[in-house]
């Protein structure tokens, strides 16, 4: 099954506390933190929620 890294480039400070939510679900806490997560309807899901927050990359 393939992964996805998750990194989160923007603050959390501010934010709906259900993206703050999100986020720390995904495992990231603070700018820079990376995550790999693995590719799948709900990993997709949480990352639509806070695109804005993160860029992503295929892991392999």
């Amino acid at each position: 099954m393939a992964n996805i890294e998750i990194k989160l480039v923007k603050s959390l400070a501010g934010r709906k506390k259900n993206h703050i939510a999100t986020a720390k679900s995904l495992g990231l806490r603070k700018i820079s933190d990376v995550s790999v997560q693995p590719d799948n309807e709900a990993t997709r899901g949480k990352i639509k929620t806070i695109a804005y927050l993160v860029e992503t990359y295929e892991s392999k």
